[in-house]
């Protein structure tokens, strides 16, 4: 087996952790690559038994798993190293909320054990997929959770012309407009009041952000639609995010989203489903007047 572990960055008092980490594979004669920014700790004995790798191109069908190291930011940011690859990427804790990084840091030799023993779950999760009449994002204009339209910082509102396949949908005045997947609907989306949906439902949540109309609220659309947009505005140009990444870009670009053609395989321990993430991470169930 061969496992590659990527962070974006570990604070001083978690780099233990690493190490901890880099034992309990060891001991199963686990191969390990490391991102390359990691060398920079004290790795001590496992420096000299360890791989590196720089980027998505490093990342083949001899990896195993992708194990990340942080928050659901770091997640967003492995989904990008092992797009189309199929390779399950399992969440260590490191971060604060964790919705898609669910195991907690003390949980590390259980994890382990987990793919070792194969007891573990694969969620495959939907992608969504942006097109535009100039180049966006890169090799990667694809996003787990959202894609989104904002205005620019203090620029006035915008006007988001959105088109169901075409059909018009609904002119929006707002400050930026989400469509989130089910996996994005507990980011962002539930931040502006967006509905939560559960990770197969197939479906793509439409939220208006601070949107200027009252009246106007979330919509769920199925994700066989492809949702395009038209911009007005005062301002020249407003911001494209895909997840955490964004670009500027100008008001008359052509833009369109829809499902990806590949979906991403999140790893989770067996007794770790939708509904306990939920309970868990938002207290439902607790009385918090006590």
């Amino acid at each position: 087996m061969k496992i590659a572990i990527y962070s974006r960055g570990l604070e001083p008092d978690l780099r233990g952790q690493l190490n901890i980490l880099l034992d309990e594979l060891q001991k199963h004669d686990i191969k390990i690559t490391l991102f390359a920014s990691l060398a920079e700790y004290d790795l001590g004995l496992f420096s000299k038994s360890l791989s590196f790798f720089t980027g998505s191109h490093d990342l083949d069908s001899n990896i195993d798993f992708l194990i990340s190291l942080g928050g659901d930011g770091t997640i967003l940011d492995a989904v990008t190293l092992v797009r189309d690859k199929n390779i399950p990427i399992l969440g260590i804790n490191f971060g604060r909320l964790g919705f898609l990084a669910g195991i907690s840091k003390e949980y590390l030799t259980i994890a382990v054990d987990s793919l070792v023993g194969s007891t573990y779950v694969v969620d495959k999760r939907t992608l969504i997929h942006l097109d535009a009449d100039l180049p966006l994002f890169g090799e990667t204009p694809f996003g787990l959770n959202e894609f989104a339209i904002h205005k620019r910082d203090t620029s006035p509102m915008i006007k988001i012309h959105t088109y169901l396949n075409g059909e018009f949908l609904n002119s929006y005045w707002a400050d930026g407009l989400i469509v989130a997947t089910p996996t994005g609907s507990t980011g962002y989306n539930m931040s502006c009041g967006g509905p939560i949906v559960f990770p197969d439902s197939a479906s793509f949540v439409i939220t208006p952000v601070a949107p200027h109309n009252l009246n106007v609220r979330p919509i769920i659309v199925p994700d066989d639609n492809i949702i395009s947009f038209e911009i007005e505005g005062r301002s020249d140009q407003f911001i494209c995010v895909l997840d955490a990444r964004r670009e500027i870009v100008d008001k008359d670009i052509q833009l369109a989203v829809k499902k990806e053609k590949f979906t991403v395989n999140l790893v989770r321990l067996n007794e770790n489903n939708f509904l306990s993430t939920l309970r868990t991470k938002l207290t439902w169930g607790l009385d918090k007047r006590n």
